[in-house]
């Protein structure tokens, strides 16, 4: 088939585009590089041999969206473009509100436009906000901790109610919990611009002296050592999640946590990056973020179920990977 993926060029999104072409898939990125950098396309194509097609665009923009479908046959999208980060959320909420949602419905309105069908959504573990752990798909959400989370479950309820209104329309919303690790090439991994958000590229980053030390979020949270409790998964597992979604949707709204089912807290995580490298992680511990959950992890029996897709990367694994590209990088 023909994917287009957008926000592509980011870290999710350039480990997704080499599964889709390492599985036969022709890939079509747009992104805006406001997280990401252009590079990123000439390494996907090292990778893989193959040609990639690229548009830096915003796709808020909806005449610059309906350009590209009208260049391309395009059989499914993958939406990953859209501001990600918790904290950022809670200080900048106008700017997640307009972003992510105006993002999603230009897309979504672009491919009914085009009788493209098949949908997969980029979500993400936050819309389960303050749930009982391991968070299932048939929860209610309760997104409101933070603006980001909130820009998701909107988003997922756009596109169900498409589903309804359409009853071809394909939907799979994938609700990520921790992504972290990289190609084992060293070649493409997380480079975030600026400070990062999440915790291995800052760790990554602590361990090669960009960064002096690790800032640690809270240590007074109900977890087991008082530091929250995330389900890490390898962003290249994430990545043929995102595969087994698109060759198994069929028609109307399908919902799937991808992660491992195993929590890790922020502790244990530098003391696996320290065995896994034998590199010490200065760290200090400073308040808690706001918008931020003590427990998140996974019930990931449906995807396996219905995908025929679980986790195969451990912890280790992940740690080794994202060294190894923030030392090549």
């Amino acid at each position: 088939m023909n994917i287009l993926v957008t926000g592509g060029a980011g870290y999710i999104g350039s480990h997704t585009c080499l599964a889709l072409l390492e599985a036969g898939h022709e890939v079509i990125i747009v992104d805006n590089l406001s997280n990401s950098k252009v590079d990123t396309i000439d390494k996907i194509k090292e990778l893989t041999g193959k040609e990639v097609t690229f548009y830096e665009i915003n796709v808020a923009d909806e005449a610059a969206v309906t350009d590209v479908f009208s260049k391309h046959t395009i059989d499914g999208v993958i939406h990953f473009a859209g501001l990600k980060a918790v904290g950022e959320s809670v200080e900048k909420p106008l700017a997640y509100y307009y972003n992510n949602l105006v993002s999603t419905m230009v897309v979504a309105k672009v491919c009914q436009e085009f009788g493209v069908m098949k949908f997969v959504f980029s979500s993400s573990a936050t819309v389960y906000g303050e749930n009982q752990v391991p968070f299932i798909e048939t929860m209610e959400l309760l997104p409101t901790t933070n603006p980001y989370g909130e820009t998701k479950a909107i988003s997922e309820r756009i596109l169900t109610d498409i589903t309804k209104s359409n009853p071809k329309f394909s939907v799979a919303l994938l609700r990520y919990f921790n992504p972290v690790g990289a190609h084992e090439s060293g070649l493409l991994g997380e480079s975030p611009n600026g400070i990062p958000n999440n915790l291995m590229p800052y760790v990554t980053q602590v361990a090669k002296g960009k960064l002096n030390k690790l800032r640690v979020f809270g240590d007074d949270y109900q977890t087991i050592d008082g530091t929250g409790v995330r389900d890490y998964i390898h962003v290249l597992d994430l990545a043929e999640g995102h595969v087994a979604a698109l060759d198994h949707l069929t028609e109307g709204t399908h919902i799937y946590n991808l992660g491992t089912g195993q929590g890790t807290s922020v502790l244990e995580l530098v003391s696996a990056f320290e065995q896994a490298n034998d590199i010490q992680i200065p760290y200090e511990i400073v308040d808690r973020r706001p918008g931020d959950i003590a427990n998140c992890y996974a019930d990931v029996s449906k995807a396996k179920q219905e995908l025929n897709w679980s986790a195969k990367r451990d912890v280790i694994a992940m740690c080794r990977d994202s060294w190894r590209f923030e030392n090549n990088h």
